[in-house]
């Protein structure tokens, strides 16, 4: 009989350990014998087999799951190890980012100019890494401050810290060694980079480090000027090459003021104070997501067209749901699009009938967190509306239990890429879309060819409008509107 056990895989540990690393070396070693949380059972499966299990290994009868199809599904990944073309996509290059081409790939020169957002696995993840490389190298920068949550051992940003610390620069890597699965790889990672001098910092025992951000000091003509890179996904070479990602580069003078003090919060545990754009979980970016959905609600009622759009992996959040049934109600019109798990109920009578949720499931794993407020605009897109990019999903353990950034997008070419390309190439998105109904199910998205539009086929064939520089678009943003004036939406 074929079967399978699944485990509570959840780290406990005493806030005040002394040691955290010795503490979670420890209970790394419990894991592997962790309270059974599911059986999973071939469906007519032998009886007496399945009591024999469930006897010997002394499992709850209400944990027993009978599987119709493949156990542990999730196994037949290794048919990617298969070298048969029929069962794989098509190969794809990332995209260089042109910008940076007219500027030499001086990192510092191109980001001085203006902000850009680097759309990865559409444009290249080695973006990301040149950036440190360029700051490890360069004599002017005289220091660095990093998060990991997760990465590899061999990462080549890793690589990049090491090399700095090296040259003699101050290197601070805050590693969260509490990421679910990369603990122990996380734990050899800190020692490596402490070996050749990297300040190692843990962060909260309390809550979990999820916010991704790079920044570099470099004195310039006697002064110091600051740049960071801002992501919505991990330092990560592998997944960077299936996840959609955002990465924001900017040297923002009030931004680089409120990453400073992100990083003073989770190095120091100094809790930040008069930000001047971001917001940080658990500190205030629920309070500054829920101004926003109120806002939205108060223009609907004053007869001002309200919108919401809404990019995550995870809705969960209960207050935030409520916030959004209560918006829908008022008259908000929301479009969520929601990869994962969605606890939310969209189109029931009196609660949510003016709220969407779509799913996109295709080649890449849509992994971005964008929030949208039409912010008392007539319509959507639109400059005025507010949009924000987030390391954050709408889940209790992201705003309450995690150090997360939600980060204000407000350079107008970013703003347009991000809303305008991003967004509404989610929204118009058929071909890979599925629909999630009020009985809970989702119902594929049906289509004629007239209507036939992927997502990930326009971000392969459409470089991004902030990082573009001379390259040219095969479809301009423009298009898109027409498409959404089409669809009769909005």
């Amino acid at each position: 009989m074929i079967f399978r056990v699944i485990r509570d895989s959840d780290v406990e540990i005493q806030e005040e350990a002394e040691d955290l690393v010795r503490s979670f070396e420890l209970a790394l070693k419990r894991r592997r014998t962790g309270d059974i949380v599911r059986l999973e059972v071939l469906e007519n499966s032998d009886n007496e087999l399945v009591r024999f299990i469930t006897n010997k290994l002394d499992i709850n009868p209400d944990y027993i799951y009978d599987v119709s199809g493949l156990v542990g599904i999730q196994d037949i990944d290794q048919i990617c190890k298969v070298k048969n073309p029929k069962l794989r996509f098509k190969h794809f290059t990332p995209r260089e980012v042109e910008r940076l081409k007219e500027y030499n790939d001086n990192f510092f020169e191109t980001i001085k100019k203006k902000d850009l957002v680097v759309h990865h696995p559409f444009e290249t993840f080695d973006s990301v890494i040149e950036f440190l490389n360029q700051a490890a190298n360069d004599k002017k920068v005289i220091a660095i401050k990093q998060t990991l949550y997760r990465t590899t051992l061999d990462s080549p940003i890793v690589k990049a810290l090491i090399t700095a610390a090296e040259n003699g620069k101050t290197v601070t890597a805050l590693i969260e060694i509490k990421a679910r699965f990369d603990e122990e790889a996380n734990i050899q990672l800190s020692r490596s980079l402490e070996k050749v001098g990297v300040q190692i910092v843990y962060g909260f025992a309390k809550y979990k480090t999820h916010a991704k951000s790079s920044l570099v000091l470099r004195r310039e003509q006697g002064k110091i000027q600051t740049y960071f890179h801002l992501g919505t996904g991990n330092y990560h070479p592998v997944n960077a090459k299936i996840y959609t990602d955002l990465s924001l580069f900017s040297c923002d003078k009030k931004m680089a003021s409120d990453v400073e003090k992100f990083f003073n919060y989770v190095t120091g545990y100094a809790k930040p104070k008069n930000l001047n754009k971001m917001s940080i979980s658990p500190v205030n970016m629920r309070q500054t997501l829920n101004e926003n959905i109120d806002a939205e609600i108060k223009n609907s009622k004053n007869g001002k067209f309200a919108a919401i759009w809404a990019k995550m992996n995870s809705l969960v959040d209960p207050e935030i749901i409520d916030k959004f049934y209560e918006a829908s109600n008022a008259g908000v019109k929301i479009h969520l699009f929601v990869r994962g798990v969605c606890c939310l109920r969209p189109g029931v009578k009196d609660r949510s009938e003016n709220i969407v949720v779509k799913s996109i499931i295709g080649r890449f794993l849509e992994h971005s967190r964008i929030y949208c407020f039409s912010n008392g605009t007539k319509k959507m897109p639109n400059r005025n509306a507010k949009v924000y990019i987030s390391s954050a999903d709408l889940m209790p353990r992201n705003l309450n239990r995690r150090v997360e950034l939600l980060v204000p997008i407000e350079n107008e070419t970013v703003h347009e890429q991000i809303l305008d390309q991003i967004m509404l190439a989610n929204y118009l998105d058929t071909n890979q879309s599925w629909e999630l109904n009020a009985d809970g199910n989702y119902k594929k998205i049906k289509y004629s060819n007239n209507d036939s539009f992927s997502a990930h086929e326009y971000f392969m064939n459409n470089p991004s409008l902030s990082g573009r520089g001379k390259a040219k678009l095969k479809m301009q943003p423009k298009q898109l509107h027409l498409r959404l004036i089409k669809s009769g939406s909005n």
